[in-house]
């Protein structure tokens, strides 16, 4: 089949089938764009993904919301306790009960420029309390209440509010970045299977094909050997022929169907469903600029920013390690009034104001050095991270001029390809004529039938190749050179909006 019979081919089978098609024998024919689209949603990995990153924003807004207040109640509906206990001002044992019934009330703010908490707390208790010493009871019923607001600092520490919040913020956008990068992997993935799946349709069009001209030409070697115009060894060699033809066609088919459950299995199809493949196996040649490629992948990989991240972590987790078994202060404050009575509207009657300020500090005196090996070992991991870093931006650029490098030779062996599959075409249809008129024998025939169909493999490799390799090459620099403008990777948000629309 030559290039343009396949385009129409192609086309036609676009136009007449849709991508679910059902009947008697439903079958999903799919493109390449279908292909992608379907395993967006589908795809295994992609899924995983996708709810790891869902996992981080969750944690996100959790502890934002964290970060605004906090409104509590704590209750205590009843409580009753007796007990035996000894009073060494008197040298009398005596009975305590006491019944109470409390709540507390409290508004937390967390202040992340500070990382300092402000509150407001109000708690309010009845409690009727009898107490028996030497045979004589003493009593109280009263109501208190406590209002008071606190403010407690920590001092000489790093801003643990603030970092907490930026380290689960860059979790989140790490995620984030997992999952485009991830989406960049399935296309690879989605296109190579792709491909693979599109080269075993075409083996066993190519191995029909070269069965049919086994034979016919058996047929005709039949006829003469029954005529006497040729010897019997020609008929075995037909015969052969023939048989290691339809091998062929078999082994083709087992291949093909072994492709079409790795690509179902890399869309997220069901094992059961049967699919096809089409595209326009064509190749138009592409000018890809190295210094704007080059300076596109320093400048978009999203591995870059992922580095940038990793570098900010350990900068956090340094000030954490130095915290460590550090000096360190805390100053509390605390103003409010507390009042009590045994009727409640009465119980700020003659409040009593209760200020507290505290300071406290927390020194480190010996260690045996473990804070210090411990800032030695953060900083030599961080050393080791500075250096994998420059070698991955070289990794980046040679992997960019290798693949480069490799368009025009690839373009160069699908001008080759080509023609030797024209020139192939036309020494196959000369032999023919001469095989039924007995100039060639059947084992020459049989090589110019395996020349043909490996030159029609090697050429649909070829154009395959190439677009494999632009693939490469825009997920390298998330540039499209094909299209001549920048690829910006699909987020999840981007995606459910997608689907809304």
């Amino acid at each position: 089949m030559t290039k343009k019979k396949f385009l129409i081919t192609a086309f036609l089978a676009l136009a007449a089938v849709p991508a679910f098609e059902t009947g008697a024998r439903a079958q999903m024919v799919l493109t390449m764009e279908q292909a992608l689209e379907y395993s967006a949603e589908h795809n295994p990995d992609l899924i995983n993904s996708r709810m790891s990153m869902e996992r981080y924003e969750q944690n996100l807004i959790a502890q934002r919301a964290s970060l605004k207040s906090r409104f509590s109640l704590n209750l205590t509906p009843i409580s009753y306790s007796q007990s035996r206990q000894f009073d060494s001002r008197f040298s009398d044992w005596y009975t305590n009960r006491s019944l109470s019934s409390s709540g507390t009330f409290s508004i937390s703010q967390p202040i992340i420029w500070t990382d300092a908490t402000l509150s407001l707390n109000n708690s309010l208790s009845w409690q009727n309390n009898e107490s028996t010493i030497g045979g004589t009871t003493n009593s109280n019923r009263a109501f208190s209440n406590s209002l008071y607001l606190s403010l407690n600092q920590p001092i000489f520490t790093y801003n643990r509010t603030k970092m907490n919040l930026r380290q689960i913020e860059m979790n989140y956008e790490n995620a984030r970045i997992s999952y485009a990068l991830q989406l960049l992997n399935v296309e690879r993935n989605i296109t190579s299977q792709f491909y693979s799946l599109f080269t075993a349709q075409q083996n066993l069009e190519i191995s029909e094909k070269e069965l049919e001209n086994a034979e016919k030409n058996f047929n005709i070697i039949k006829d003469k050997v029954e005529a006497d115009l040729v010897t019997k060894d020609e008929f075995y060699q037909a015969e052969l022929n023939l048989a290691q033809s339809r091998s062929s066609l078999e082994n083709q088919r087992v291949s093909l169907e072994n492709s079409k459950d790795n690509f179902k299995q890399a869309l997220g199809i069901p094992l059961e469903e049967d699919i096809i493949v089409v595209c326009d196996i064509s190749a138009e040649p592409v000018y890809v600029d190295f210094d704007k490629a080059l300076e596109s992948a320093t400048k978009s990989r999203l591995e870059l920013r992922q580095r940038q991240i990793q570098r900010e972590q350990q900068e956090m987790s340094m000030v954490q390690v130095k915290d460590n078994d550090s000096f360190s202060g805390n100053i509390s404050l605390s103003v409010g009034i507390m009042g009590d009575d045994p009727e409640f509207p009465h119980v700020y009657d003659n409040p009593t104001n209760n200020p507290r300020v505290a300071v406290t500090f927390s020194v480190p005196i010996f260690d045996w050095g473990a804070r210090k090996a411990r800032i030695k070992a953060a900083e030599i991991e961080r050393k080791m991270f500075e250096l994998s870093a420059d070698e991955e931006l070289k990794s980046i650029e040679m992997n960019l001029r290798s693949t480069c490098r490799s368009l025009d030779n690839l373009l160069g062996q699908i001008s080759i390809a080509e023609q030797s599959q024209q020139n192939a075409q036309l020494t196959y249809d000369l032999n023919e004529e001469r095989y039924r008129n007995g100039e060639l024998t059947g084992m020459q025939m049989n090589q110019f039938q395996t020349q043909l169909s490996n030159s029609k493999m090697s050429y649909t490799q070829a154009i395959i190749n190439y677009k494999v390799q632009l693939l490469n090459i825009k997920i390298l620099t998330l540039y499209d050179f094909e299209k001549d403008e920048p690829v910006v990777p699909i987020t999840y948000e981007q995606s459910t909006d997608k689907k809304k629309k």
